[in-house]
């Protein structure tokens, strides 16, 4: 069975992982969370430095339990969480809109956060597969 980098079980059916785009009203516009992964020190960039909120689901836990936990693990928050379809069969996508004032609340594995708007967002959120998210994602909320 395939396990996280901790060390936990993942779910071998699919959606294996989930990923929560989290956004809130800024004073220039709609900022999305990021958060910076703390295992390669501060001043790690490129791929997978940067993500939202995201992991494992564990065998047997259901999707949106999993969402939820992941939010509240990595940032603290708990958020009504939307479905979002997007052509992926191993991630479920969900979005969440945080009050203004959410404080976030970091795990222990990131560094740090910011609240960011979709272009820099798509530009720190590396390989492409994970910024594009923020762009599908800012679409959607557009209509």
């Amino acid at each position: 069975m395939e396990t996280t980098w901790d060390g936990l079980p993942i779910a071998e059916d699919n959606p294996r992982f989930v990923s929560i785009v989290v956004w809130r009203r800024g004073p220039s516009g709609r900022e999305f969370l990021v958060l910076h992964r703390r295992h390669h020190g501060p001043d790690f960039a490129g791929e997978w430095a940067w993500t939202n909120p995201a992991g494992s689901r564990l065998p047997g836990e259901e999707v949106a339990v999993a969402a939820r936990r992941e939010l509240l693990e990595e940032a603290g928050l708990e958020l009504q969480l939307a479905t979002v379809e997007l052509p992926n069969p191993e991630l479920a996508f969900y979005v969440a809109e945080a009050p203004a004032g959410a404080e976030v609340v970091l795990d222990h594995e990131h560094d740090r956060f910011e609240w960011v708007d979709v272009d820099e967002a798509r530009r720190r959120c590396l390989p492409a597969m994970v910024g594009d998210v923020f762009a599908a994602v800012d679409r959607l909320l557009r209509q």
